[in-house]
């Protein structure tokens, strides 16, 4: 007679390497319950049991939730062919999205390259942000940001890049003076700063709030051109005033 197959938690937990507390919580959610019983009462799990975990784990690594891997195994219809299947279709999801931020870095380095070699760090630094700004940017956004540089050209962008650091420091001069931002002077700047951005944006209005947003949550990002809360603020109260 084959001698029956069951585990304590602490020894599965030894034997798989999974720590009992991930077993007991996958228990307490009804992922993975032990199905046998000892004769002291203790919980044990079963042959089958093991089974299932082995299922868990492996949709686990295909980058499954656990409520979906629970909702997936207790599906009369499961089919492990049909769960490949599903991460397939992922998968290509995620290269279609690596593909885009690849495009993105291309042209951003075409844009950079024209003036030096970046190091590694340096093009590790743009990746960073590049994905930071997915955090605050649409697609719809994204591609329409390209599409604009497209149009600006390599030229303009640099042109345009170049004089933002010297429209901050008239605009910083402004506000560290008195001056109100209503003033012709600071009105002038304020149209300026206004021009640079919708040619970035293309006007889209949905694109600078994002923006906006972007640089308010990431202060350190902003210092990085010069930019800081007091300043940032001055400069929107001024654009605020300015008549189309």
């Amino acid at each position: 007679m084959a001698e029956k197959e069951e585990w304590k938690v602490g020894q599965l937990a030894k034997l798989t390497g999974i720590t009992v507390r991930t077993l007991h919580h996958y228990d307490q959610i009804g992922l993975l319950v032990p199905s046998l019983h000892s004769d002291a009462g203790h919980r044990l799990y079963s042959g089958m049991d093991i089974a299932r975990l082995q299922q868990i784990i492996s949709l686990k690594q295909l980058g499954f939730s656990l409520d979906e891997i629970g909702d997936l195994l207790d599906n009369p219809g499961f089919r492990p062919d049909k769960t490949i299947r599903l991460q397939l279709d992922r998968l290509a999801q995620q290269i279609r999205i690596q593909e885009e931020l690849r495009s993105r870095l291309e042209h951003l380095y075409e844009l950079v390259q024209a003036r030096r070699e970046l190091t590694g760090a340096e093009l590790i630094k743009i990746i960073e942000v590049m994905k930071m700004t997915e955090k605050y940017f649409t697609p719809e956004q994204m591609e329409k940001l390209k599409k604009q540089g497209e149009l600006l050209g390599t030229e303009k962008i640099k042109e345009v890049e170049n004089e933002w650091p010297s429209l901050i420091v008239k605009v910083r001069a402004e506000l560290e003076k008195g001056t109100a931002p209503e003033s012709q002077e600071v009105q002038l700047l304020a149209k300026r700063w206004k021009e640079l951005v919708n040619l970035f944006t293309g006007g889209d209005s949905g694109i600078t709030r994002s923006a906006e947003r972007y640089y308010a949550e990431n202060p350190g990002r902003a210092a990085e051109f010069g930019l800081d809360k007091e300043l940032w603020q001055y400069i929107s109260k001024a654009m605020a005033q300015l008549s189309d």
